[in-house]
């Protein structure tokens, strides 16, 4: 057959060469060890969490000079595109810190001069190239959409590949003769472009995957779709064109993706084209009763990586959690580099995981306790109060009338040895802290759940610490004053004395500081009383038992 006579039949208004792309997207001037790698969601919903996990990983590919993690936009599945779900998930992108190179950005005009970077918007490009690969016959039109026997030819299918995975799939539409083919073009009749494949799936081809090194896989034998019968491509068509013409050095994609890697390099060979290589990464799962699956758009919350930032979880905290899963060894080198940046880390593509990780809500707490732990108290109420402006604005405002107050809350057993670790996320701080900040009034105090002393002693005891209490005490200073106010009042400050006789006391000096820090918070377990006594103030201090006193009598 005369596959320039067949291509210009197909695609008879089509006289660009595809040449002139190559003229027009010139190759990248690259620096020595610079990546060139691409996030390329479809816009059918919400930034997966393992989207974001593929995204951390570009971030860390492309910390070196010149290189280039840009973002396109897959939307040839129209059927299942989402209004406004690429803007969603590149503003979600930059939420999480990760601005790309160039690409599409959302309602802002596209930055790089390799666009468009929307599928959608090139299909007058891959009409060339799809005319080209024709014209080398390499590729066929397939009526079979149209064709009255579409059942018949599908079950005949079905049979084969259940009898042998191997069998060539082959459409039957491939010994069409091109008067054929221009019968039914003549007819209107539209169609598929179909890959000719000269594959033996009986043969096993090796595969250098960057991350698992070399890897067997069996050759394709199928002639698989790369224009459907409307005439936007499908993946694997777009990808080999699109990340020829822009550069891509690096693609990086989920091991899901592996299986069809010997169809795409028989493209990228039918094309001529140099092949870009590949780095399947893991994909992220979860134990499901017992089994393992991937994390569910439908089941998990956690899959929408929106999750994380109504939670309020820090973004570097929930990118550092990513990265235990990316490379095992960020753990410890966090553990040796505590104020390092994590784009320090040595990240390294040979360390990729080559299982499929577990996203562990447990673990991600304790990464992200650790990560607040290490902040300042300035870094905590900026952080906070970006969160707070988005999710809770009018709490917004009782936290940030006063920043120099707010700051020494925060800073309550921060920049020690050893921080406490109680906050894993920022929606977490409210119920935490709201005693410093609320007014005392509305705090739910019910002292029978702290103690059995009758409300008269209980007051005396609280009027007495507040009367001792002077913050220009140390904190040594303060405890003798508390451990001589206990005896006094009838509490054990020997606990081994105590255990030994516990009828004989009002209780022990834990169960006395206990009653304090409940009184003037609402909470059994806090941060260091002293220290917060002091930012409150003594001031403070009696404004609080002054309204103690009203509930204590009545």
């Amino acid at each position: 057959m005369d596959y320039n006579k067949l291509a210009d039949l197909l695609y008879p208004h089509v006289d660009k060469n595809i040449n002139k792309f190559f003229e027009k997207y010139p190759g990248r001037k690259l620096l020595n060890g610079a990546v060139v790698s691409r996030f390329a969601p479809s816009p059918t919903g919400y930034l997966h969490i393992g989207g974001l996990f593929q995204c951390v990983t570009h971030e860390m590919l492309t910390r070196k000079p010149s290189s280039v993690f840009y973002l396109r936009l897959e939307d040839t599945d129209q059927k299942r595109e989402i209004e406004n779900a690429g803007s969603l998930l590149y503003e979600t992108l930059l939420k999480f810190g990760i601005e790309p190179t160039e690409g599409y950005r959302g309602n802002l005009e596209e930055r790089g001069m390799y666009g468009p970077y929307v599928q959608s918007q090139r299909l007058d490009i891959y009409k060339v190239f799809a005319k080209y690969l024709v014209s080398r016959g390499r590729a066929y039109p397939c009526f079979c959409e149209k064709c009255e026997d579409k059942e018949e030819i599908a079950a005949k299918r079905e049979q084969e590949i259940e009898a042998n995975n191997t069998t060539i799939d082959h459409d039957p539409c491939r010994k069409l003769s091109y008067e054929v083919v221009e019968e039914n073009i003549a007819m209107g009749k539209a169609f598929a472009l179909r890959l000719l494949s000269k594959g033996n799936p009986e043969a096993v081809m090796e595969v250098d995957d960057l991350g698992r090194g070399k890897r067997k896989i069996r050759e394709n034998g199928k002639d698989i779709v790369l224009i459907k019968n409307n005439g936007v491509p499908v993946y694997s068509f777009a990808h080999v064109v699109d990340d020829t013409l822009m550069g891509t050095t690096m693609v990086v994609r989920g091991e899901d993706w592996f299986q069809s890697v010997a169809s795409h390099i028989e493209l990228f060979r039918a094309f001529g084209f140099e092949e870009i290589p590949y780095l399947h990464t893991p994909n992220i799962c979860k134990l499901d009763d017992g089994k393992k699956r991937k994390l569910s758009k439908r089941k998990d919350p956690e899959a929408d990586s929106r999750y994380f930032l109504e939670q309020g979880y820090p973004v570097d905290a929930v990118k550092e959690y990513l990265l235990n899963l990316i490379n095992s060894d960020f753990e410890d080198w966090r553990r040796a580099n505590p104020t390092k940046h994590y784009r320090e880390f040595p990240f390294a593509i040979s360390k990729i995981s080559t299982s499929n990780p577990m996203f562990d809500m447990v673990k991600l707490n304790d990464v992200s306790k650790d990560y607040i732990a290490r902040l300042s108290a300035e870094d905590v109420y900026k952080q906070y109060c970006q969160w707070l402006k988005e999710y809770d604005p009018e709490y917004l405002s009782l936290v940030s009338k006063n920043s120099d107050y707010a700051f020494e809350v925060f800073n309550i057993e921060r920049e020690c040895e050893k921080p406490r670790k109680d906050i894993s996320c920022w929606s977490m701080v409210k119920d935490y802290y709201n005693y410093m900040f609320a007014d005392y009034k509305d705090i739910n105090i019910d002292f029978a759940t702290v103690t059995s002393i009758d409300n008269e002693l209980l007051y005396k005891i609280l009027h007495t610490y507040v009367v001792l209490f002077e913050e220009s005490l140390t904190k040594d200073e303060w405890f003798d004053r508390l451990k001589k106010m206990a005896e006094k009042h009838g509490y054990c400050v020997n606990n081994k004395e105590f255990k030994a006789n516990p009828e004989a006391y009002n209780g022990n000096l834990a169960s006395f500081c206990n009653m304090i820090r409940y009184a003037f918070t609402g909470k059994t377990n806090t941060p260091d009383l002293y220290s917060i006594c002091c930012v409150l103030g003594k001031e403070e201090l009696f404004n609080r038992l002054d309204i103690i006193k009203s509930k204590l009598r009545g």
